[in-house]
């Protein structure tokens, strides 16, 4: 029978509740969300199949019926091979499934999840419901210092303040090239859904409009997830794993909303390489400021979260800043307060 629990700060709750109990059992927070990202899922595929007899795009033998079937080693071993067989689908479920590796490694405790989320008919909830529920259980995640997680998160405030200064419009593409869990591109997403209601632009909204990069596949993963649950990229993710310094702008775009990663670039990562650029710098900030600058249409917009050094470094900096000034109409520079994210 389905436990009928009516708001999302209870159901966010039951959820965070078997986090806490699988933390002692040695699963971290960011683990037991990576878990219940691809469980959830496949049972939200299984009710689609059900309650509105769509065909399944997941290969017969890897779907929700299969696992809840199973216990012990059988459903272990099983689950296991699951999230190999999908992650290798050319689709929203590889992207969902890039990677994927069990992190739960007690049958018993799979188990309590699989029947948690087996309790609840998640495809019929209101889109903003059980998108708020992930989005809470996201934020959580993230202001937990020991998952690792913080460093995705910007707060939601200050994410709402950029979208209703650049006021994007339905029609309009948006882009962040470090998105993070797709904090950005959501609220840039309910920002835009309540200008029109014709089917044309609706689609466009949920299929076309929104474009995220990161180069972190459980970051992929999460911001999917994170877009299926309110109707984005049903079919295709509209998060594309890969590293946006690489290579030039695949398109231009009409606004843009970040807040990229700040200091060097990672250990391993490729060493960049553009022609493109107006100037060559390690700097990691500089070169992701010199991107969002050469992919921004004309009459385009962008909002993005900078350290205070791009302001006064010299060298590539000060070219850089003369480039804004005179090719760019730089509106406004807003100091934030220290302390105001999460992983600080």
């Amino acid at each position: 029978m389905t436990t009928n629990i009516s708001t999302e700060q209870a159901l966010t709750k039951e959820v965070w509740k078997l986090a806490t109990t699988l933390a002692g059992q040695g699963v971290g927070y960011t683990d037991y969300v990576t878990q219940l990202t691809y469980l959830l899922f496949l049972k939200m595929d299984a009710e689609n199949e059900e309650l509105f007899e769509e065909e399944s795009s997941i290969p017969e033998g890897y779907r929700w019926i299969n696992l809840k079937e199973m216990d012990g080693l059988d459903l272990l071993s099983h689950y296991e091979k699951t999230l190999k067989i999908l992650s290798e689908q050319d689709n929203l479920i590889g992207t969902i499934f890039t990677k994927a590796q069990n992190k739960i490694d007690k049958p018993v405790y799979l188990k309590k999840v699989i029947s948690m989320i087996d309790e609840q008919q998640w495809l019929v909830m209101d889109g903003d419901v059980k998108g708020a529920i992930y989005e809470g259980i996201l934020e959580k995640n993230g202001q937990d210092k020991k998952s690792g997680a913080g460093q995705y998160f910007t707060p939601r405030p200050l994410i709402q303040a950029m979208v209703d200064c650049l006021q994007p419009q339905i029609g309009e593409t948006v882009c962040d090239p470090a998105c993070g869990t797709g904090g950005f591109l959501l609220a840039a997403y309910d920002y835009m859904k309540e200008q029109s209601q014709d089917k044309g632009k609706r689609d466009f909204l949920n299929n076309n409009a929104l474009h995220g990069v990161d180069n972190t596949p459980l970051v992929v993963t999460l911001a999917s997830m994170n877009l299926y649950l309110h109707g984005i990229g049903t079919n295709r993710s509209p998060i594309a794993c890969e590293d946006s310094l690489e290579k030039e702008p695949d398109t231009m775009v009409d606004v843009i909303l970040a807040n990229p990663p700040f200091g060097t670039r990672p250990a391993g990562s490729v060493d960049i390489n553009r022609p493109d650029f107006y100037v060559e710098t390690k700097n990691n900030q500089l070169n992701f400021l010199q991107h969002m600058m050469l992919m921004l249409k004309n009459g385009g917009r962008a909002a993005v979260v900078l350290p205070d050094n791009v302001l006064f470094e010299g060298g590539a900096g000060e070219i850089i800043r003369k480039k804004l000034l005179i090719d760019f109409n730089l509106h406004t520079i807003l100091r934030l307060p220290t302390g105001i994210f999460y992983a600080e």
